[in-house]
């Protein structure tokens, strides 16, 4: 049996003993976020997921990422050795990568203890049927998870950010109430002159902004068919103080995720219109645009191409998916969870064989992470001092060697600018140390037992041993065509290295 309070449990007593002090935020001042990958492994098959109360499970942490940084676009290095993307949902995937890539390790030297059994192709690899993997996130992803309605009770209640405590917050959703500067003021006449906006219509006849891929003008109804499981936590709690059957939705939490260069842009009218939902999102760089996409976006992507990335998908006949995505006590919206991660892509069709878009659960707990934005203000309330995010990133994964990392600004801590582009400056979880264990795995199996989309062909690049994954391309090529157009992609000269 599993629940959600225990797999958050269990991702909380991991950080508090397994992770260092170091790369922990000073809860004077300091927060962070948390993400993890938890293996739920069952004596039966396929019991896993549905979990009966009378069926053992197994639970175990197998990766963990913290952080809420992202380096700007004039950082990114064609030699591979940095980390784009510091947010804990990317740090715990990547961790994650790790993990699956040592385990690939094990069962290629015919070790039982491996989570891969042989598949029916040669050279390819499945997971076992009684191992399943849980998604832990202490707060709501970046992105269009993060656009979650604010009913009027709520807005009564909460504390309002300004702009200046909200400029810090990448990685956590926000509330901002404050009115528009003028440039925004005439933005935002510009968008409503130029675009046709699709919106959600609330019922005290105000309307929240939405896109779709044919951009129709159509009004579509908050209420989702199966109102008991979309009914997010506290829309239900305003039901319960108003006695109503629907509160009043007076406002939106905001995303300082950004819509992708030259598409569509956020109205940014105050109140229930200032963002449009459902678009593809890059999160805010510190002057310098990044180019990583949304933690939204990338659980979406992941929700259809799977958690293994290009590389391992070489060894495995499927996908490895995510069966649960559990966040933490936070602003949570289950509809807008189900928006961003789900339906976005739920409509694509002609996917390669072994790709499908997952309907994964989607679960609350009810439990909150002791460091994050809104326990450390709880705690300091009566402090003068700004919380700033923490500037450091730590990964963790299930390996016998150097299974911690703590990083900042995309290199190992300490790193001093002179030995930038030494071994020792990269995080074990960067791409090219990723490509680097790959190629250990390649290397030690005969010719014969490779896979055929590795054998008898001359691959050098990292670029060049993606492209060769032809499935997980594909799949890549009909999930952008289909779902996710706009997305930023790094140009090739930045997959150039060996």
């Amino acid at each position: 049996m599993w629940s959600a309070d225990e797999i958050a449990e269990l991702c909380y007593l991991h950080y508090r003993t397994r992770l260092p002090k170091q790369g922990k935020p000073n809860p004077n001042r300091e927060w962070t976020s948390l993400a993890a990958v938890v293996k739920v492994e069952s004596a039966f098959q396929r019991a896993v997921l549905a979990s009966p109360g009378n069926l053992q499970v197994t639970k175990e942490v197998v990766a963990m990422g913290t952080g809420t940084k992202c380096i700007g676009q004039n950082k990114m290095r064609k030699t591979g050795d940095i980390l784009n993307d510091s947010h804990a949902e990317v740090v715990a995937k990547r961790s994650f990568q790790r993990y699956l890539l040592h385990q690939m390790g094990l069962a290629l030297s015919h070790q039982q203890c491996s989570i891969f059994i042989p598949g029916t192709e040669t050279g390819k690899w499945k997971l076992k049927p009684n191992i399943i993997f849980v998604f832990f996130s202490s707060h709501t992803p970046c992105g269009d998870a993060s656009i979650i309605p604010i009913s009027e009770s709520e807005n009564r209640l909460s504390k309002l950010v300004t702009e200046d405590d909200a400029a810090g917050q990448s990685a956590e959703c926000r509330s901002n109430h404050d009115h528009l500067r003028p440039g925004d003021k005439r933005k935002s006449e510009k968008m409503a002159s130029n675009h046709i906006i699709k919106r959600m219509k609330t019922d005290d006849d105000g309307y929240f902004s939405v896109i779709t891929e044919d951009l129709a003008v159509q009004q579509v109804s908050v209420k989702q068919e199966d109102e008991t499981s979309t009914n997010s936590a506290e829309m239900q709690t305003a039901n319960k103080e108003t006695g109503l059957g629907r509160p009043k939705v007076v406002d939106v939490y905001r995303t300082g995720a950004k819509c992708v260069p030259g598409e569509l842009d956020d109205a940014r009218i105050p109140g229930v219109g200032y963002h449009c939902v459902g678009l593809l999102r890059v999160k805010p760089g510190r002057g310098d645009r990044t180019c990583s996409m949304s933690c939204s976006d990338k659980l979406a992507r992941w929700n259809v191409l799977g958690c293994q990335g290009a590389l391992l998908m070489h060894f495995l006949q499927y996908p490895v998916y995510l069966s649960a995505v559990i966040v933490g006590k936070c602003p949570y919206s289950q509809e807008a969870m189900r928006r961003a991660i789900i339906e976005r892509c739920q409509h694509i069709s002609f996917l390669p064989d072994g790709f499908l878009a997952q309907e994964v659960k989607l679960l609350q707990s009810d439990l909150q992470f002791e460091h994050s934005r809104q326990a450390i203000h709880e705690v300091q309330t009566n402090s003068k001092a700004k919380l700033v995010p923490c500037s450091a990133a730590i990964s963790w994964s299930a390996v016998p060697e150097q299974p911690l990392d703590v990083t900042s600004d995309g290199f190992r801590q300490g790193t001093t600018k002179a030995a930038i582009g030494s071994h020792q400056s990269r995080s074990k979880i960067c791409k090219v140390e990723l490509f680097h264990t790959f190629q250990k795995l390649v290397t030690s199996i005969s010719q014969e037992d490779l896979p055929d989309t590795l054998r008898m062909k001359t691959l050098e690049t990292y670029g060049d041993y993606k492209e060769a994954a032809l499935n997980y391309q594909e799949a890549w090529k009909v999930l952008r065509s289909q779902a996710l157009p706009g997305w930023v992609k790094n140009a090739k000269e930045y997959l150039q290295f060996t």
